[in-house]
């Protein structure tokens, strides 16, 4: 008889790591903290309490807990990556209970989850009353978990290397394979993340250099370079009505779709290796393609504006924010057509590259399937022809492939279970299935798209919950997360 491997596990080591997790989001409610003082708002109170008791759980889980033993393996690395985005989402929730957004816990949790995702899916009716403060946090959560909460801490906290921080890296970072930098995590995380912050601090003083005030600056370059979407206006990025914040969006969301590891490879002047890339060659010709597309359909369209803007920059836009799973859109999006909804629906579904900061299946994945697809297709021809699957010069295992099939076909299945549930909540039912989509790809795109509403706010509270955890599996990649619910993961 199989005898459970839950007490097995090293409790007290994730409960230990799991604590400096929350030392370290305390502390970065310390922005938001200060930004509600320097304007005076009420909500500096609920920040105050936020932080203290984030770093007070904290700090008696990472001081306390005396664990027996040190090592963490593939079992503890699995269930540390997915409870922590659900307990960053506990705590992070905190100052929206507590702010003048008075949101309940059900809402409130689903904020958090989304801004930690990057799905930027709101159940705020508007943000014209939010606090600088809030507004702050909401982007902010998004920043930090565009790249990783594990890979912060990684960073941060070297003596992870030895601790299963390579299963946790794995569990967290997208991809099919994943790529390290340097020999150890801790030095492949720190690279990255650098990578991202100064590409951040870049896109802050080109925002800050056009219309943009510097509060706006600071959290829209924190949505757009985590591809998240989350938006200090109501109208998003066409409150500025501004060419030059549309064109620069569009290239800091292009990059945020683009994997990380050759991002630094450019950084360091290795240019060839990003164009010898077929994956990033791949994402290049897609957009070019969807663009032609997109402008056929415009140019036929009545309620399209006649001027140049709206069949270039315009598109252009749509496509590379749906690809990176940013999610902003563009007043008068809604008249384009349902040919352009079908295509977008395409787009979040294949989303851009793996190693990046976007949702969706990844266009790797997709690279994969049709390459082995058509295989099958020829063999079907010539069955005694071997015949394998090449990307990037390299046979790609039949294993891989595998995997890449069975991801595949969870992610649809996941989409499907989550509509089905969400219609039992009393959602309809073409409602209910872009909802489940669009949280399983991390995109968010607002209910208003299929007829629900303007924001997730008419969602039941079963609902939320429901979305939620959609949205954590979509950014865990469906593995890390299902794999929880499966009997031989506490099997001994």
């Amino acid at each position: 008889m199989k005898r459970s491997a839950f007490f097995q596990i090293n409790w007290m080591m994730l409960i230990r790591i799991a604590g400096w997790l929350l030392l370290v989001e305390g502390l970065f409610m310390a922005v938001p903290l200060f930004t509600s003082l320097y304007y005076g708002e009420e909500d500096a109170k609920g920040f105050v309490i936020a932080m203290a008791v984030t770093l007070g759980c904290g700090g008696l889980s990472a001081f306390c807990v005396k664990p027996r033993r040190f090592d963490m393996g593939k079992r503890e690395g699995f269930l540390l990556t997915a409870l922590v985005w659900v307990v960053f989402s506990f705590f992070g929730m905190i100052p929206f209970l507590l702010s003048t957004t008075r949101l309940s816990v059900s809402e409130a949790y689903f904020e958090a989850m989304s801004g930690f995702t990057t799905t930027g899916a709101s159940v705020m009716p508007t943000v014209d009353d939010l606090s600088h403060g809030i507004h702050m946090w909401r982007s902010l959560m998004q920043w930090i978990g565009g790249m990783g909460i594990i890979l912060f801490t990684l960073a941060v906290l070297p003596m992870l290397n030895s601790s299963g921080g390579m299963q946790m890296f794995n569990a967290e970072v997208t991809g099919i394979t994943h790529e390290k930098l340097r020999p150890r995590v801790s030095s492949t995380a720190k690279r990255l993340w650098l990578v991202y912050f100064l590409l951040t601090i870049v896109l802050m003083a080109l925002y800050w250099a056009g219309p943009m005030d510097p509060f706006d600056s600071v959290c829209h370059a924190f949505s757009t370079m985590s591809t998240g979407g989350f938006s200090t206006r109501p109208e998003s990025i066409s409150q500025w009505n501004s060419l030059y914040i549309k064109i620069v969006t569009t290239v800091f969301m292009f990059i945020g779709g683009v994997n990380f590891a050759l991002i630094f490879k450019a950084s360091l002047g290795d240019l060839k290796a990003v164009w010898r890339n077929e994956v990033f060659r791949v994402y290049v010709a897609a957009i070019l393609v969807l663009l032609i597309l997109f402008d056929m359909s415009l140019v036929m369209n009545p309620l399209v504006p006649d001027r140049v803007e709206s069949y270039t920059i315009d598109p252009l836009f749509m496509i590379v924010s749906m690809m990176s799973s940013t999610g902003y859109t563009l007043n008068g999006i809604s008249d384009w057509g349902l040919f352009i909804f079908a295509l977008i629906l395409v787009m979040m579904f294949v989303g851009a590259c793996a190693g990046s900061t976007s949702g969706g299946s990844k266009l790797d994945r997709s690279i994969y399937l049709w390459k082995n697809a058509r295989n099958e297709l020829y063999r079907c021809i010539y069955p005694n022809h071997i015949l394998s699957v090449n990307v990037n010069g390299r046979t790609i295992s039949p294993e891989i492939i595998n995997k890449v099939m069975v991801f595949m076909s969870l992610y649809v299945i996941v989409i499907i279970v989550g509509g089905i549930v969400l219609s039992i909540n009393g959602i309809p039912l073409a409602d209910a299935f872009f909802s489940s989509f669009s949280c399983v790809s991390n995109t968010g795109l607002c209910n208003g798209f299929s007829g629900l509403g303007d924001s997730y706010s008419v969602v039941p509270d079963a609902g939320k919950w429901v979305l939620s955890l959609l949205m954590l599996t979509g950014r865990l990649e469906i593995f890390t997360v299902l794999l929880l619910f499966t009997p031989g993961f506490w099997n001994r």
